[in-house]
């Protein structure tokens, strides 16, 4: 490590190989922690390459728990985390929203390492039990329309990093590789990012790929669709900004879509607007990513429908069903 970390230093790139080969072996436990810190504050501190972010990803996936979930034709709706914005669980309630609707969600998530609340430590306070087994899985989809695929469960290789990026409590290209490893490889995937360059990175690696996918990231720092300002979407049809007028909603502050300071803050904003309580900013922030989400899947379809068929699902309290079958299967 300490040749790699030289050559680091010196602004040397790693080609896509080489990338994959270092966290193979960081998987194996082969450094200690002081090398693995500065190995993961190189990349804090220069842009990561679509090379080197590649690797990485062939790495994870290859060393990766699969499960084979093609049949139910799933979306994954997951961002990266880390824009220090504490909002509350925006993906996580798009996702049970989304399910609601019919369609299936195979949701990939982790414990939070920079925020208050992850859409892991979310599942563990209801009661949900994280497993790997591919046949419960799709139990869960079968009944309640969505399984959690809970990263640690999947990712054996992510155990040799979890006291490094802890004890870091930074962003780190982990969080950047999370929405990219889903271990059911979904034919489609709503992607949030934390930034403009990291959003272009994944733009490059699944673009290649058969695939449905948008990729957004807020014009002011979010990694989902915040409403607090424009955001940038990407698709394979190419790239546009979209502003909360454009769709018909409001722009709304980021105080209204503040997530509280514990996990249980957190999980009583998540029932309140399951619950259909929820503020009108907390509601449209939730119902327009899973308009999106839903176009997605079906690209006919017109944000004004899916919107709608959103709304249906959060009223009429289906969203809320399907945490409850979720949690009580």
């Amino acid at each position: 490590m300490k040749a790699i970390l030289n050559r680091l230093y010196h602004h040397e790139r790693l080609s896509k190989s080489e990338a994959k080969k270092i966290l193979v072996e960081i998987a194996s436990e082969k450094y200690n922690e002081a090398h693995l810190a500065s190995f993961m504050t190189v990349f804090m501190m220069r842009p990561i390459t679509v090379d080197e972010l590649s690797g990485f990803r062939n790495a994870l996936k290859e060393l990766s728990i699969k499960v084979d979930l093609s049949d139910f034709d799933t979306i994954d709706i997951v961002g990266t985390g880390g824009d220090g914005k504490d909002t509350f669980n925006i993906s996580t309630l798009t996702s049970f929203i989304v399910a609601g609707t019919g369609q299936k969600v195979a949701k990939h998530g982790n414990y939070s390492v920079s925020s208050q609340s992850g859409s892991s430590d979310m599942l563990a306070n209801f009661g949900y039990t994280f497993t790997n087994n591919e046949s419960e899985l799709r139990s869960h989809l079968e009944k309640a329309n969505i399984c959690f695929l809970h990263a640690p469960k999947f990712h054996p290789a992510m155990k040799a990093v979890g006291p490094t990026r802890k004890a870091l409590a930074l962003k780190t290209f982990f969080n950047m590789l999370g929405p990219l490893v889903n271990p059911s490889s979904p034919k489609n995937q709503l992607l949030g990012t934390f930034n403009q360059e990291i959003a272009r990175l994944y733009n490059y690696i699944l673009q290649d790929e058969d695939i449905n996918y948008g990729i957004v990231h807020a014009l002011d720092g979010y990694d989902e669709i915040s409403l607090t300002s424009g955001f940038k979407l990407f698709t394979k049809n190419g790239e546009q900004i979209i502003n909360p007028e454009d769709l018909g909603q409001k722009r709304i502050q980021q105080s209204e879509i503040f997530g509280g300071n514990s996990v249980a803050d957190a999980a009583k904003i998540f029932t309140n607007i399951l619950d259909g309580n929820g503020t009108e900013a907390q509601n449209n922030v939730v119902l327009t990513n899973a308009a999106f989400a839903l176009k997605i899947v079906d690209q006919r379809k017109s944000f004004e429908t899916a919107f709608l068929e959103a709304k249906e699902s959060l009223f009429s309290l289906r969203a809320k069903q399907t945490l409850e079958k979720l949690v009580g299967i």
